[in-house]
């Protein structure tokens, strides 16, 4: 943010940027640790009351994808428009970096908000819901890492998907859950502890008894969507110009 977001009203030298961090983690971590000191008092050893410290951070990351979401997903949506508007402006020329106007990104902005409100609900819940189950500590973990991975290619200028980035991180959480639970995947018995307890709601059993607790039909369409969208994209881009052209 400070290198690249920033630039326009400040341009830090790299140790400013080491300072403000510094600064910015220590501050951050004596509230937070004022935050967990406050909340553990009379909290009960109860596997809901611990997981709900992580509702703060949770919202934390949330927010952070929210960001790496808006700098690389609008500029993904964007760029054309940018390109096209530098093209047949009264300054018109091909460059290898364009201005972009305000009202461009205030498209993108509210185009992206549109969706997410309309069509956003839908895919919302079977992100959230349908995949694996999900608490706050495996939600936070699930955040934090997509907003990372996005952050860094978007630094490293590469437009990438943040739902597909952030589903794959749903599947890491429920793939490492189904291999905790499955100690060298052996075959649990029936009278097994983990059958007498409450059984999770997204559990199944191959063959051999192991606990499944990722859908595996999510798991195959939403691989497929990965595969399909691309070339299905590039060929229906290619027929829509054709068809311009004919016309």
């Amino acid at each position: 943010m400070a290198l690249k977001g920033l630039k326009r009203i400040w341009q830090p030298s790299g140790l400013e940027v080491v300072l403000v961090s510094s600064a910015a983690f220590a501050i951050a971590w004596g509230l937070g640790h004022q935050h967990v000191a406050k909340a553990v008092q009379g909290l009960k050893n109860r596997k809901k009351d611990i997981y709900g410290l992580f509702d703060v951070p949770l919202i934390i990351g949330a927010a952070l994808l929210s960001f790496a979401h808006g700098t690389n997903d609008v500029a993904n949506a964007v760029g054309p428009l940018a390109a096209i508007v530098s093209t047949i402006g009264p300054d018109a020329a091909i460059a290898s970096k364009v201005s972009i106007p305000l009202w461009v990104m205030v498209v993108g902005a509210f185009g992206i908000a549109l969706g997410l409100g309309l069509f956003g609900p839908k895919l919302i819940t079977v992100v959230g819901q349908k995949i694996t189950r999900l608490n706050s500590p495996r939600a936070y973990c699930i955040a934090l890492s997509a907003a990372i991975t996005v952050l860094i290619a978007t630094n490293l200028g590469l437009p990438v998907s943040s739902t597909h980035i952030a589903v794959g991180a749903v599947f890491g959480v429920g793939f490492l859950r189904e291999f905790a639970e499955n100690p060298n995947r052996r075959k649990l018995r029936p009278g097994h502890k983990l059958n007498a307890t409450a059984q999770d709601a997204f559990e199944s059993r191959n063959v051999r008894g192991t606990r499944r607790l990722v859908r595996r039909n999510f798991v195959l369409s939403i691989a497929a969507a990965w595969v399909i969208t691309v070339p299905a994209s590039a060929a229906l881009a290619a027929a829509i110009y054709a068809a311009l052209q004919l016309l």
